[in-house]
């Protein structure tokens, strides 16, 4: 089992990585994941939402999966139950993304695993925006 909180991964991810594929981001302000999403897109993050049920959301194209983004993508930012992690994780291993990032809440070890196994620094539990704050100067 990886260290899936380790400060070195997360300031690198947030440090060198600029496109977010945001898996489960609403539409709704109120929801955490639109929260985020915004947050990141004012601090000079490319934010796609990933999200079945909308067209749009903080100006930006919506994507049904992660398989029909047509470009490339450096984090998913998973805001989904912990269950449908490993099918997130797999289509994000096959789209060659170099990060997986869990949100609070969010822990699936096996998906964890895999990821690193295949190659992918991997933050689990952790906010993004947190995390952000945390460690930006």
């Amino acid at each position: 089992m990886g260290d899936y909180q380790s400060t070195e991964i997360i300031k690198k991810i947030l440090r060198d990585y600029r496109t977010v594929a945001v898996v489960g981001l609403s539409d709704k302000p109120e929801r955490p994941s639109y929260g985020v999403a915004s947050y990141l897109q004012a601090r000079g993050y490319r934010i796609v939402p990933v999200n079945p049920r909308i067209s749009r959301v903080l100006g930006e194209d919506a994507y049904p999966d992660l398989v029909s983004i047509p470009f490339e993508i450096e984090i998913v930012h998973i805001f989904r139950r912990s269950e449908d992690t490993p099918t997130i994780v797999d289509a994000a291993i096959k789209k060659g993304v170099r990060a997986i990032w869990m949100q609070e809440g969010v822990v699936n070890e096996t998906a964890a695993e895999r990821a690193e196994a295949a190659g992918l620094e991997v933050v689990m539990d952790l906010c993004m925006l947190k995390e952000h704050k945390k460690h930006s100067s």
